[in-house]
């Protein structure tokens, strides 16, 4: 994704996200397929309330849903479990940060999936420090 003259568009960070999830392990990826992903602009106001955050550029990506952990084969579904990235916030790191579009792509999706199999966000830094360890 170097050298593009225009920012990527919704479809193109969308595209991005499949062919991500594609790459996920299929033992891994068979209990995200029921999952929406969309693409949004930002969050809204809502949920930048309800999480307290300064501004929207501070959320790529939120799991909306009820995670796996939790989940029972009794429970009626409400609502479809979804996970959102958000366009803008991921292109504003992405300038920043230098790292390839992808990675970031990657990295957000793959947080959220984490969300979606019941990890919290320390959980999950704990894994990435022992990965990287």
């Amino acid at each position: 994704m170097t050298g593009m003259a225009t920012a990527p568009t919704a479809a193109d960070i969308e595209a991005i996200a499949r062919a991500e999830l594609a790459r996920i392990p299929e033992p891994l990826r068979q209990h995200v397929r029921d999952v929406v992903i969309r693409i949004e602009e930002f969050c809204d106001a809502e949920i930048e309330r309800e999480m307290e955050i300064d501004t929207p550029f501070d959320l790529l990506g939120l799991y909306q849903g009820t995670s796996l952990s939790q989940k029972s084969v009794a429970d009626v579904a409400y609502d479809l479990d979804r996970i959102f990235l958000y366009r803008r916030p991921i292109l504003d790191y992405w300038c920043e940060s230098g790292e390839p579009l992808d990675h970031i792509v990657r990295h957000v999706l793959i947080h959220e999936i984490g969300h979606h199999f019941g990890f919290s966000d320390d959980d999950m830094e704990h894994i990435e420090e022992d990965a990287d360890r």
